[in-house]
């Protein structure tokens, strides 16, 4: 196959400079440029069949959305903070990545986020915002939520890095409603397939009351290639807004209910990565902490007491006021693994005033990343 470097397609209009220099990875970006909604992607996903066997170096990748956000501030800096106590892995660990990503359409037609410049939420400057920040800490999984960019994007570019992907949209997305979308939003999971093989996957649509609901999960079952150890992953994003607590309630238990059946009953070690949209406070999240799949949230070990969440996950500045959450989470079945390590939050000063969005950050959520190995005793008892 031709390399990246000798195939050089014209950029869409409206595409900012990448720079004099010939890029290698020009024509991988630039097929990712195009913002028109999915029926205009056919053609270019049609012909990036061919280069999407061709394997992306992820520092060519990084080195290329560099230098479309070279107008823009530095990525802030955030480090991991060590939580071994001392135990020692004997495999390397399995990174895990959450994030909600904030759907383009919403971002730019719905949320209305009252001190975020609109250019800050141009949508080929924000997509290497989101890569960049995949590309920095390099997770062997990753759980995304409202993807609505995933067919122009993400599949395209993730696959060439290595990663299975897999997305289930949501059956009638809010992005719909707005005015040149990019088709319906949705929660994805990647992984890296030279890490892990896929021994089963499950689309949930959640039910409440019995009934169907809009909201989706998807839950995976691995096989990490360097332990032999089965282990299943999980994504997905629950209903929105005050005034719904008992429908997330009944979301969660749905999928509870599922997990329990696909891990049989937590045999299979089971990692859960979400926005919940409910703080700790909820009965959801109770649900999940009190489960008989003995979860424990991976955040609260960033606490002094190893028993409090994070004081915000997002955290935006709306019409109707300043909004501080945490609703985001990354739960593990504490008996079968250790985290070993968790990604620091951005502190309020590196925020700033006008919170998220902004022209530093792509998104009003922060991505939360844990790195986690297997208990050394994969037959202890719950």
């Amino acid at each position: 196959a031709p390399s990246a470097a000798q195939v050089q397609p014209q950029a869409p209009a409206g595409m900012c400079s990448m720079g004099n220099s010939t890029s290698r990875l020009y024509s991988a970006l630039a097929k990712t440029l195009s913002s028109g909604a999915v029926s205009q992607h056919q053609d270019c996903l049609e012909q990036a069949d061919s280069a999407r066997l061709d394997p992306i170096d992820p520092k060519d990748l990084l080195e290329e959305c560099q230098i479309v956000l070279q107008k823009r501030p530095p990525r802030f800096q955030r480090d991991f903070v060590d939580l071994k106590k001392n135990a020692v892995s004997s495999h390397r660990p399995i990174r895990v990545m959450q994030w909600n990503i904030l759907a383009q359409a919403l971002g730019e037609g719905k949320d209305n986020f009252v001190q975020c410049p609109m250019e800050a939420l141009k949508w080929e400057e924000r997509k290497c915002l989101i890569l960049e920040e995949i590309l920095a800490y390099k997770p062997d999984i990753l759980c995304l939520q409202e993807v609505d960019h995933y067919f122009d994007t993400f599949e395209p570019l993730l696959s060439r890095l290595g990663y299975q992907c897999t997305f289930f949209p949501k059956p009638w997305s809010p992005c719909l409603d707005v005015e040149q979308n990019n088709g319906p939003d949705g929660c994805a999971l990647f992984f890296l397939k030279d890490r892990f093989e896929l021994i089963n996957s499950a689309n949930i649509r959640l039910t409440a009351m019995k009934l169907k609901t809009n909201q989706v999960a998807i839950a995976q079952t691995l096989k990490c290639h360097e332990t032999g150890r089965l282990f299943c992953i999980a994504v997905t994003h629950l209903k929105a807004r005050t005034g719904w607590e008992r429908f997330r309630s009944a979301q969660g238990c749905d999928l509870l209910q599922n997990l329990k059946n696909i891990t049989q009953g937590a045999k299979i070690p089971l990692i859960v990565c979400g926005d919940f949209n409910a703080e700790p406070t909820e009965e959801v999240y109770r649900e999940f902490s009190n489960s008989s799949l003995n979860l424990n949230s991976a955040y609260k070990l960033l606490s002094p007491d190893g028993q409090s969440e994070p004081p915000y996950t997002t955290w935006k500045i709306r019409p109707s006021g300043e909004c501080r959450h945490t609703l985001d989470y990354i739960w593990y079945s504490q008996h079968a693994l250790n985290v070993n390590s968790a990604l620091g939050l951005l502190t309020e000063e590196q925020i700033g005033p006008n919170r998220l969005p902004s022209f530093n950050y792509p998104s009003d959520h922060l991505s939360l990343v844990c790195d986690f190995s297997f208990n050394q005793d994969p037959d202890r008892l719950l």
